[in-house]
């Protein structure tokens, strides 16, 4: 029988954790596995983590249950940091021992072999593995055993990735949680308005907030959370899913608790009314956002940035009452004593978290003593964000009696250096790219000219000068696009194409034969350090661009051990993020306010959204600085402005001087 059409087995539950106490909701909850972050390197540094000592203890613990740990070291990684994660890496390995890391940078990859790491090697959402074809290079090229797709995906986009899954690589899919609006690793809003970046797990979640268009004050961009709930009974028949995936590791253990149990009961007795009931039950007190199927069912697809829906985290209880200086609480719903509850949203900033020091039955009255200047207004919203209900509370401890039990683990940082492959970088002459949409805008560039891969440009491909362009493909390629790049991709290469940029690694599984060509690995690709650069050069590239996140430390450090020759965005349109999806209430090619005045405007190209900023990314003079520390390509990216867009005079420096958080 062949592997593909044979019975799968039952995907994991996989449990996050944010600090120990979720550790062991998950673990009282029976799930299959946890993952969770150390205090460095983590996408989610929002979350309390572990320190080595603390992941120790409980992964012993875990083990002796049955249950396995993965560790996300999914940050990007800055060129001074590269010893620092190896050292940890190796550390983890000898003292924590998890089943796996979940990674987003390419330098990882090697710092694993160089350590001879024992754990699996798991791709992140955030490296965007969203077409087939790029499949089979992760597992072939870069040993890599577990995908953790975009959460954008529908179930018949999933089964296609699926189906063209080879043997050793399992597939991980999220069925609960937050959603970002910018697609995973496509999204720099955060970064771009204050240094701290979401690829290294600081995300301020700017798209959270009130802006402003044409008198409307909405939160356009803030998104329900995902449930796939009694949907994910769906992803039973699909082979390869290795694990329904929880997000969460920010969240308390009642969170964890209920969600870990609601999956459970949805992926063992799916087909017991009854057992379904509970689990919806369990899901909709897990005081998560309201739940949305976002575009899991092709046919049927919700859109999760709507502005008529609250999505404030934690379960709306109730709105405050009484005078502002003497505020009081109405349950929805019974508090108990020592739950947790947060007035207002995260981004007021006299928002505060209050802690019940009584019960209060449904309906009844808590008066709410709150600090000096936490004052809010009448009628604002009222989340309960966690809950310490008794039976969970004993749980905890009897697990807590069996924690402290273990020996505790003595752990002394080993000293760890990054091994360079010796390679000779030919020395390129620099030159000027300007990149552009439309054929027709190319007039005034004063270098070499690239184009953005689009399907109108099959049309246009007989009336250009096909081998001199640089021809870009888009930083996002979902599974129905995959077809039309390929076939755009034949012609090109039928008429001579030979200078192309990828922006995302894996991209180039989709040329047969790319030697001879001159490949490039695009800005989007997030590349931060010489040893993720390096990473390509087996896979086929010629040459990198790095990630415009940097600062000028950074820059200058990465080219000292790169392997292939080095450009950089020095001038242009960089957005903000790209999504899949745009509210309903939200116009494009209109510009928008953010609280403090910043201005931007969402477009879309193909079959993605792009946010940008109204001004624009401008290091042109550190141009000298950049090419004497060994940057050959500067790439200027030069977007069509639409008519209402007026761009705004900023020094556009980005982190330069601001530093990467």
């Amino acid at each position: 029988m062949n592997e593909h059409t044979k019975k799968p087995s039952k995907p994991a539950i996989l449990a996050p954790a944010g600090n120990r106490a979720s550790f062991l909701a998950a673990i009282a909850a029976g799930t299959d596995a946890v993952y969770c972050g150390l205090k460095n390197f983590s996408a989610r540094m929002e979350a309390k983590n572990f320190t080595l000592d603390q992941l120790a203890s409980l992964a012993r613990l875990a083990r002796d249950e049955g249950i396995k740990v993965y560790v996300a070291l999914n940050s990007l990684v800055r060129p001074d940091e590269l010893d620092k994660v190896g050292s940890i890496l190796k550390d983890l390995d000898r003292h924590v021992r998890p089943d796996g890391i979940i990674i987003q940078d390419l330098s990882l990859v090697g710092l694993a072999r160089q350590i001879g790491f024992s754990g699996e090697l798991h791709l992140s959402t955030l490296a965007n593995i969203s077409f087939s074809s790029a499949l089979k290079l992760v597992r072939g090229s870069l040993g890599v055993d577990r995908v953790v797709l975009p959460r954008e995906l529908s179930i018949d986009e999933i089964k296609v990735l699926a189906k063209e899954c080879p043997k050793g690589l399992s597939l991980e899919v999220f069925v609960h949680g937050a959603l970002c609006y910018g697609v995973s690793g496509r999204c720099y809003w955060s970064s771009f308005l204050g240094g701290k970046s979401g690829l290294r797990g600081r995300c301020v979640q700017p798209c959270r907030r009130f802006y402003t268009q044409k008198g409307q004050k909405k939160r356009f961009f803030s998104c329900q959370d995902l449930s796939l709930d009694v949907l994910a009974k769906v992803l039973l028949g699909v082979p390869r899913i290795g694990a329904w995936k929880i997000e969460g590791r920010k969240k308390g253990p009642h969170y964890v608790y209920h969600t870990v149990r609601a999956y459970r009961m949805l992926r063992d007795q799916a087909g017991d009314p009854e057992v379904k009931k509970e689990a919806l039950e369990l899901l909709a007190f897990a005081l998560g956002r309201r739940g949305t199927h976002y575009n899991f069912l092709s046919q049927r697809p919700q859109n999760p940035a709507r502005t008529d829906i609250q999505t404030g985290s934690g379960l709306l209880i109730g709105r405050t009452g009484g005078a502002k200086k003497r505020p009081y609480l109405s349950p929805r719903d019974e508090i108990l004593r020592g739950d947790l509850l947060r007035l207002g949203y995260e981004d007021e900033p006299w928002h505060t978290i209050y802690k019940a020091n009584k019960y209060v039955p449904k309906n009844g009255r808590l008066d709410l003593k709150l600090p000096l200047g936490k004052s809010p207004r009448k009628g604002t919203p009222i989340f309960l964000v966690d809950r310490r209900e008794g039976q969970l509370e004993g749980l905890l401890r009897r697990l807590e009696a069996k924690l402290t039990k273990a020996p505790a683990a003595e752990i002394r940082p080993q000293a760890f250096h990054t091994r360079f492959t010796k390679r000779s970088r030919k020395r390129a002459g620099a030159f000027e790219l300007y990149v552009y949409r439309n054929k027709s805008d190319d007039r005034a560039a004063k270098g070499r000219t690239g184009l953005w891969l689009s399907n109108k440009l099959i049309k246009e491909v007989p009336r250009v000068s096909v081998s001199r362009l640089w021809w870009w493909f888009p930083p996002v390629i979902w599974p129905e696009d995959e077809k039309g790049i390929s076939k755009l991709l034949a012609l090109l290469l039928k008429r001579g194409a030979r200078n192309f940029v990828l922006n995302a690694p894996w991209q180039i599984a989709m040329f047969k034969n790319p030697k001879g060509m001159n490949i490039w690995a695009g800005p989007f690709c997030n590349l931060a350090n010489p040893a993720a650069v390096n990473m390509l050069v087996s896979l086929g590239y010629s040459g990198a661009i790095v990630s415009p996140e940097l600062s000028r430390a950074d820059y200058l450090l990465l080219p000292r051990h790169s392997s292939l020759p080095l450009g950089v965005v020095i001038w242009g349109n960089w957005p903000l993020c790209v999504s899949r999806i745009l509210c309903d209430n939200l116009k494009t090619n209109t510009t928008f306010s953010s609280p403090r005045g910043e201005k931007a405007w969402a477009t879309r190209f193909e079959a993605n959204y792009w946010v940008y900023p109204n001004w624009t990314l401008d290091i042109r003079r550190e141009k000298d600085v950049l090419k004497k520390a060994g940057y050959s390509l500067f790439v200027h990216l030069i977007e069509p402005l639409p008519r209402q867009i007026e761009l705004k005079k900023r020094p556009g420096l980005w982190n330069w001087d601001l530093g990467l958080a």
